[in-house]
């Protein structure tokens, strides 16, 4: 017969879960800051509905991808709450009809499949007819942790949903984010971009054929949401259009439902020792998408309300370039930004 397992126990068997553990933001460790990007008052406790508290959104439009769910739906609700017109996208019609119909506010739903670049072209061309400038295109939605290789087109389906669904997305949206004069587009990212290979991004193992370990891939298509920010920033200077990368923190979602079963009973278990709530996760991609203080500031990374210095792959110009190259073939659309 198995012993009943000790709490005591089960809190250390917490060091074998590195995909629930993604590094955090703040403990004794001086927090290195990029030197003049705004430092707020607000931070890991924060929450959506703080950080935009004195906001009055009216007239403006934001797009969420993954709004049907966590921190999508939260970011959504928010935004709606503070007077935005939010576009609400979820895989299928239905899901994102119920989580638009459920908010208070001025919302529509749209259906966007990032693992089909065929609804990510329809998604794109159905927001454009619509006509509205985009003030906030908040790129939420992803999927983490696929505890076996799965492809999409002959891409590891990491990379592709979280990094080529939203290049496509975004690169399509652009003119409208432009059209609104100071746009902001907020990639979420991860403190888990350090996963990434030693290579940063494998081009040569795209496929996730060699060695596919699930955060590893992870890390990957986080590091490739960083520095498609960061390359977005670097291209979009001086057009008033602003483009940041984010680290919402360590939030029990839909995102880690691929996780083993005993990984989310222990989650559920212990997870508040060091997770953060739905409404705190959202904050940091409410913030850069609305705050007066980051006007104009563009190409950073943020965790917990507050800028923060990436890892050096992040960081790494050529390996935007080169990646923003490979993900214009994959799409296979160029992109003139």
């Amino acid at each position: 017969m198995t012993e009943p397992i000790t709490r005591r126990q089960l809190i250390g068997r917490t060091a074998l879960l590195p995909a629930l553990a993604i590094p955090a933001c703040g403990g004794d460790e001086p927090v290195a800051r990029p030197p003049g990007v705004p430092v707020g008052s607000f931070g890991a406790d924060s929450t959506a509905e703080q950080v935009t508290a004195s906001l009055d959104l009216s007239g403006q439009t934001a797009v969420v991808t993954g709004a049907n769910s966590g921190l999508g739906y939260e970011t959504m609700r928010v935004l709606a709450l503070r007077g935005a017109h939010v576009i609400g996208t979820a895989r299928t019609a239905a899901k994102a009809a119920a989580a638009c119909s459920s908010v208070a506010g001025n919302t529509t739903p749209a259906v966007l499949e990032l693992s089909d670049l065929a609804s990510v072209a329809a998604c794109v061309a159905g927001i454009r007819q619509s006509g509205a400038a985009i003030d906030m295109l908040i790129c939420n939605a992803g999927i983490m942790a696929l505890p076996e290789l799965q492809q999409v087109n002959g891409i590891e389906r990491q990379f592709f949903v979280n990094h080529l669904g939203h290049f496509a997305f975004a690169t399509g949206l652009i003119e409208q984010v432009r059209a609104a004069g100071s746009g902001r587009i907020v990639m979420l990212s991860s403190s888990g971009h350090q996963w990434a290979p030693e290579a940063g991004i494998e081009f040569d193992n795209l496929s996730g054929e060699r060695d596919y370990d699930p955060n590893r891939m992870y890390g990957q298509s986080k590091l490739a949401n960083g520095l498609f920010a960061f390359e977005l920033a670097r291209r979009l200077a001086g057009t008033g259009v602003t483009a940041n990368a984010v680290h919402p923190g360590v939030i029990m979602t839909n995102l880690g439902r691929h996780f083993s079963e005993w990984k989310q009973v222990l989650a559920r278990l212990i997870g508040w020792t060091f997770m953060k709530s739905v409404e705190a996760g959202a904050a940091t991609q409410c913030y850069v998408a609305t705050s007066p203080a980051l006007a104009g500031v563009s190409g950073y990374y943020f965790a917990d309300c507050n800028p923060l210095l990436p890892s050096a792959q992040m960081q790494d110009a050529a390996l935007a370039a080169k990646l923003w190259a490979v993900s214009e073939e994959l799409t296979g659309e160029p992109v003139s930004i």
